[in-house]
């Protein structure tokens, strides 16, 4: 007899805690949505992120308010939605190599896998750049510098073990020239210490960067890529350069959830992305702050994940900064 009324007890439990998802779904988004942003305003998750909430917010009904939440390679910003209640109310924009490198080099205090992807935005492009006026003007001469010189360059990322500091790394060590590299909060603060002198050289986004390299304030030596960026059309790929590895790392951006949402919320969510993705101004917008438009879903940020993870992970264990989590 107890354990029947135990078994009634549960499958109220369980159709209650149903019902009250599924209503809360149902009037989904009733509040402004926030959207964590990882990294300083300026840089490209910050500009991705602006973006996106001003447009999905009319196919939401509801706001879309970015909030900063910079440090430790974005792991701070993730560990926000994993602690926040699974509502769809608070997301947060990472990149798939979040994943594949933070994840991997840093020890969190949750897991990834508590995070689940929503939708892909963007394409980011990286590269390495220095000075407009530096004395290298190739991507050779930096290299053949570095060579002659042990020790002697450096150069600013977001972060070690983060894929700004490992695909520009991925070069050095293949070019087999011994350099110090810095670690920064953003972009906007290693371009202030490129500009004042305090660096030769930053591995460093288009999308942070490109009016600086219109107001030849700065100089991109290589783009990490399988082919030649339009938009830099005299500057070498990785690839053509002699650094296959680096060309094969993809960097998304897209917009993650608690893995506790509701599916009905997920699906709310993902229908207004999809739509935000169509619309001709997004694009454009995007597109002129120097981000590739690159929509997929929740399968094709999984697919990217796994792809960069072959490519990071063994990296990660030769240079000893692999961590299991």
């Amino acid at each position: 007899m107890y354990r029947k009324v135990l078994v009634c007890v549960m499958a109220l439990f369980v159709a209650a805690s149903v019902s009250v998802h599924s209503a809360a779904a149902k009037g989904y988004p009733e509040k402004p949505i926030e959207i964590y942003c990882p990294y300083s305003p300026g840089g490209p998750a910050d500009i991705t992120a602006r973006v996106i909430a001003e447009t999905a917010a009319k196919f939401l009904g509801q706001p879309m308010v970015v909030v900063s939440k910079t440090g430790a390679s974005g792991s701070i910003a993730a560990g926000e939605i994993v602690r926040s209640k699974p509502d769809g109310y608070k997301l947060v924009i990472l990149t798939n190599t979040f994943f594949s490198a933070t994840s991997k080099t840093l020890k969190l205090p949750y897991s990834a896998t508590d995070l689940v992807p929503l939708a892909c935005f963007a394409d980011d492009l990286l590269g390495i750049v220095v000075k407009y006026d530096s004395q290298w003007k190739t991507i050779e001469e930096l290299l053949d510098y570095a060579r002659k010189n042990p020790g002697k360059i450096r150069w600013g990322h977001t972060g070690r073990g983060n894929i700004q500091h490992i695909i520009s790394l991925m070069v050095f060590k293949k070019a087999g020239v011994e350099t110090i590299d810095v670690p920064y909060k953003g972009v906007p603060e290693m371009l202030s210490a490129l500009l004042g002198g305090h660096l030769d050289a930053l591995s460093a986004p288009w999308a942070a960067l490109q009016e600086q390299v219109k107001a030849n304030k700065a100089r991109y030596l290589l783009v990490h890529s399988d082919q030649r960026f339009g938009a830099l059309p005299n500057v070498p790929s990785s690839k053509e350069a002699g650094f296959p590895e680096a060309a094969n790392l993809s960097i998304y951006w897209g917009l993650y959830a608690h893995k506790d949402t509701p599916e009905e919320i997920k699906k709310t969510l993902f229908e207004a992305f999809k739509k935000t993705a169509e619309d001709p101004g997004f694009n454009k917008t995007l597109a002129n702050t120097g981000l590739i438009p690159k929509f997929g879903g929740p399968e094709f940020l999984k697919d990217a994940i796994s792809k960069a993870e072959a490519i990071t992970v063994p990296i990660y264990k030769q240079l000893g900064i692999y961590i299991e989590q």
